[in-house]
Order: C-alpha cells, then sequence, then structure tokens
C-alpha cells in the first residue's frame, strides 16, 4: 500500500473511549485474516473493553494501536477491480460523516477494492436520516461511477436503512431527492437492507469519534488501495 494512499488509516485518532476503541478494532476484525498474529498484536486494546474495568489508554495500548494501524499498511488487504465479476457497494451515514466500500465477490467472498469516508458539508448536516442514507449512496456512486459504469451486469448497494430499497419507484419526491433520482438513474444496481448491526466496516469509516460538524468542513476523502499479489 503507497504511504500516499493510506493517510485515512495512519490518521486514525488515539480511541479515548470505549466506543472509539470498539469502531477501531470493528474495522480491524474485519480484515485480521490479512494480519499476521493478528491476536497477539491487540491483547492489551482487547482488555481495555472489559466490563467494569477503567479506560486507561496506557503506553502498551498505544505501542498496539500504532502498531495495527502500521500493520494494515503494509498488508495486501486490496484488490483489483474485475467488471467481470459481481460488485457491492456498502454504505453508512452517521450524523456527521459518510463511509462507503466497495467490493467485488468471489468464490472465496468479498474483497474490497476501495475504502473511502468523508464529512458532511454544513449544509447536509440538516439533512433528515433518510436523506443523508440517500445522499451516502449518491457520493459512493459518484465516486466510484467510472467502475459502476464500466459493468455489464447490475451491481449490488447495501444499505442498513430500509426504506431506501423503495426510493427509485417512489412518486413523490423533495426537489433535491428528484436531482438525485436522476443521477441514479444512468446505474444498473439494486439496493439491498442490512441491518446496521451487519455493517461493520462502512460504520466504522462514518463513525470515527474525532468527526464532528464542529470542525467545519475538511474533506477526509482517501482511497486506499493496495494489489493482492
Amino acid at each position: 500500500m503507497y504511504s500516499s494512499k493510506v493517510q485515512q488509516i495512519l490518521n486514525w485518532p488515539q480511541p479515548k473511549n470505549i466506543k472509539a476503541l470498539q469502531s477501531f478494532l470493528g474495522f480491524a476484525n474485519f480484515y485480521h485474516c490479512f494480519i499476521k498474529n493478528y491476536s497477539k498484536k491487540i491483547t492489551a486494546l482487547t482488555s481495555l473493553l472489559k466490563k467494569d474495568s477503567p479506560f486507561i489508554f496506557n503506553e502498551e495500548a498505544l505501542s498496539e494501536f500504532q502498531i495495527l494501524k502500521e500493520a494494515f499498511t503494509t498488508a495486501h488487504i486490496l484488490s483489483h477491480f474485475n467488471p467481470s465479476l459481481p460488485n457491492i457497494v456498502e454504505t453508512d451515514t452517521s450524523d456527521y460523516a459518510l463511509g462507503a466500500v466497495l467490493s467485488k465477490v468471489n468464490d472465496s467472498g468479498n474483497h474490497p477494492i476501495e475504502f473511502d469516508s468523508c464529512k458532511l458539508l454544513p449544509a447536509e448536516l440538516n439533512h433528515k436520516i433518510h436523506d443523508k442514507e440517500l445522499l451516502g449512496i449518491v457520493w459512493d456512486l459518484k465516486r466510484w461511477r467510472a467502475f459502476l459504469l464500466s459493468l455489464s451486469n447490475s451491481f449490488e448497494v447495501l444499505t442498513d436503512h430500509s426504506s431506501l430499497q423503495y426510493f427509485m419507484s417512489s412518486k413523490f419526491l423533495t426537489c433535491h431527492q428528484a436531482c438525485w433520482a436522476e443521477f441514479l438513474s444512468e446505474f444498473y444496481f439494486t439496493i439491498t437492507y442490512r441491518p446496521g448491526r451487519l455493517a461493520t466496516l462502512p460504520d466504522s469509516l462514518s463513525h470515527q469519534d474525532h468527526v464532528y460538524p464542529e470542525r467545519g468542513w475538511t474533506s477526509s476523502a482517501r482511497i486506499l488501495r493496495v494489489l493482492i499479489k
């Protein structure tokens, strides 16, 4: 993985509480099979999750945190895009940010091609959750438009907001929803509902605890790519 492409992981802030640590480990656990001796690298971190234990991020935990981030930046995690294989876009939106993963599907399972995330614009923070989730899909498809329009078959969009399954057939749309629908009509895809508890990876990208509106808009979008050899 090239250093210029991994800042989203390298810049992941030190967890300040259990929720933030769970978010980071949720991301890490998703790809633990790519990290040699993974379980040994997280012993101090997982001990902080024990019930009734004080959350003290000591030097040992900090060392594991840094080592684990570095391990992800050197591991062969991400794969080539292949238009002949089924592709999946996983999306999630928090109150303040968007997170997404583009993956291909083969016999051995889902293999991520790219990760991405960004903060919402100030005007977008006022959207209702339905529109934020919909905006997340629009943003994802814009980001990976070149890939997705090259597919000969439909791709799947996974979301944890069930009503989005019926958006494209809705007869009553607001102005910005109508604009989004027009853009989405370029693509051949299906929307599949997946409960939020199953969406570990995009959730981790959109729910990092350092993302909040007081900091205003700063694009944090980074494409993290590495070729599996």
